[in-house]
C-alpha cells in the first residue's frame, strides 16, 4: 500500500441529517489524526434537507471526505454496503451519522480488530448508557429475541460503531438490515468477534429515521432468514494448497 492510499475507511449513511455532518466530519478526523492514513465515505441515502450541500461545502475543504449518493433512500444497510463498496481501504469501520456515537471510540475498535487479527473478523460497539427511554426498550427487545434465536453472543448489534476487513464483509450475503445481524454472519464464517463498550450521546440534531413497529415483522422476518443461513453453513472448508 502506497502512502497515498488509506488504510481505514470510516463510512458514514445518513439521510436528512445536514446540521450533523460537519461536527461529526471534525471529530472522526480528530479520532484518526496521526493513526493511520484514512478516508471517510458519506453515503447521502435520498437526503431532502441540506445535507447534499454540507457534504460538497466540507469536501472543498478536506480531501480525505467522500462522498456517494442514493437518488432515493434505499435504508441504512444498503447505505453502508455502498460506502463499503466505494472504499478504497482494506479496513473498514461504521458509524452513526446522528452524532450519538462518538468517534473516539474507534482506535479502540481497530486495535482490538488489529490485535485479533486474522481471526478476529468484527469488532462490535456495545452502547452503555443509551439516551432515550423509548429507543432503549427498543433495543432490548430486539436484541433479546434474536439473541434467542441466534445465539450469536452480543447483547447490542445495533451499534453503529463497528470495524471489519472489508474483504470478509463482501463475502457476507446482502439483504436489506444486514447491518443487525453482522455478528452472527461473522461467526458463520468461521471468524470471532471482537467488543469494545462505548458510550452513547445525545444525537447533535434533527430528528431519528427509525422507529420500531414499522420495522418490527421484516425484523421478525430476516432473523428466521439469518436463522436459516446459519443452519445451513454446516461446514467450513480447511483449504490447503500444496
Amino acid at each position: 500500500m502506497s502512502s497515498s492510499e488509506p488504510a481505514v475507511a470510516v463510512v458514514v449513511p445518513v439521510r436528512n441529517e445536514a446540521g450533523n455532518v460537519a461536527p461529526l466530519v471534525a471529530e472522526i478526523a480528530a479520532a484518526l489524526e496521526g493513526q493511520a492514513p484514512f478516508e471517510i465515505v458519506y453515503v447521502n441515502d435520498g437526503s431532502t434537507d441540506g445535507t447534499e450541500a454540507e457534504l460538497q461545502r466540507l469536501m472543498a475543504l478536506h480531501p480525505y471526505l467522500r462522498r456517494v449518493r442514493h437518488r432515493q433512500s434505499c435504508g441504512q444497510s444498503a447505505a453502508v454496503r455502498s460506502g463499503v463498496w466505494a472504499a478504497r481501504a482494506p479496513v473498514i469501520v461504521t458509524i452513526d451519522g446522528d452524532g450519538q456515537n462518538d468517534p473516539a471510540f474507534i482506535p479502540a475498535l481497530l486495535k482490538v480488530l488489529r490485535d485479533g487479527a486474522p481471526k478476529v473478523g468484527l469488532v462490535a460497539g456495545q452502547r452503555l448508557g443509551r439516551k432515550g427511554k423509548f429507543k432503549s426498550l427498543q433495543s432490548r427487545i430486539a436484541n433479546t429475541v434474536r439473541g434467542a434465536v441466534l445465539r450469536d453472543g452480543t447483547r447490542d448489534t445495533g451499534c453503529g460503531l463497528k470495524a471489519f476487513r472489508r474483504d470478509v464483509y463482501m463475502r457476507l450475503p446482502y439483504f436489506d438490515a444486514l447491518h443487525r445481524f453482522m455478528p452472527a454472519l461473522i461467526k458463520r464464517e468461521g471468524l470471532g468477534i471482537g467488543y469494545v463498550d462505548v458510550v452513547d450521546r445525545p444525537r447533535g440534531s434533527g430528528v431519528s429515521n427509525y422507529g420500531l413497529w414499522d420495522r418490527l415483522w421484516v425484523g421478525i422476518l430476516d432473523l428466521a432468514g439469518v436463522w436459516w443461513l446459519i443452519r445451513r453453513r454446516k461446514h467450513i472448508p480447511d483449504i490447503v494448497e500444496d
